[in-house]
């Protein structure tokens, strides 16, 4: 199993829209089939297998744990094939498990999933880093905006007509998968402070807010 066919942790939790703990929980406690991670040079987990993270902690409020974990195991010889389709035609299959009284359909979860890897690979395409280019910084392919500005804006609450306003060069596609990358890679360390804005980048408005202290 090649790593290079996989995820890495943080990009699994976006894929699967769960939090990076629940990724790792998946694998920590054998929830997740051996076949679909690797913990070789770092924790990576195939594409696939997001469908039942997701499935897995979604359903949790209606299912049982016993009834997930069956569901997983009837679903693991057909998401081992993945590679032999792509990933439009695992939409098309019957994913529904029927268990005596019980069916469960599984569909939803793969076309989110195959919906959500579409994104991350269009983030992925979407960003270069070159040292030539701010010091190797990722930067949104053909500007040099930064890619965890864009999404540290979004976080911070910023309209989108705001975001675009700052930065005229963007578009809205490009600021929604700015995030996506993002939340797949984060930054490493501490925020550098910024010291001048990033070439396509205007100022909406500039203004101090005071930090509120902790009550005692």
């Amino acid at each position: 199993m090649s790593v290079a066919e996989m995820l890495k942790t943080t990009e699994a939790a976006v894929v699967s829209h769960v939090a990076l703990r629940d990724v790792n929980r998946v694998i920590d406690e054998g929830i997740l089939p051996e076949a679909f991670f690797s913990v070789d040079n770092g924790r990576h987990v195939l594409a696939a297998a997001c469908t039942l993270i997701s499935f897995y902690f979604e359903s949790a409020e209606r299912l049982t744990s016993e009834e997930r974990l069956n569901t997983i195991r009837w679903a693991e010889p057909r998401l081992s094939e993945w590679r032999a389709l792509n990933f439009s035609s695992l939409v098309k299959i019957d994913w529904t498990m029927h268990h005596d009284f019980l069916a469960i359909d599984l569909a939803p979860f793969v076309r989110k999933m195959v919906e959500r890897l579409a994104s991350l690979e269009a983030a992925r395409a979407m960003v270069v880093s070159s040292p030539d280019i701010l010091g190797g910084t990722p930067v949104i392919r053909g500007t040099r905006i930064p890619v965890h500005d864009v999404a540290a804006s979004v976080t911070a609450g910023y309209s989108l007509e705001d975001i675009l306003e700052a930065y005229p060069v963007l578009y809205a596609k490009q600021v929604e998968l700015a995030t996506v990358y993002a939340d797949a890679n984060p930054p490493r360390g501490r925020p550098r402070p910024v010291t001048e804005l990033p070439i396509g980048a205007t100022i909406i408005t500039d203004r101090r807010v005071p930090r509120r202290r902790k009550a005692v």
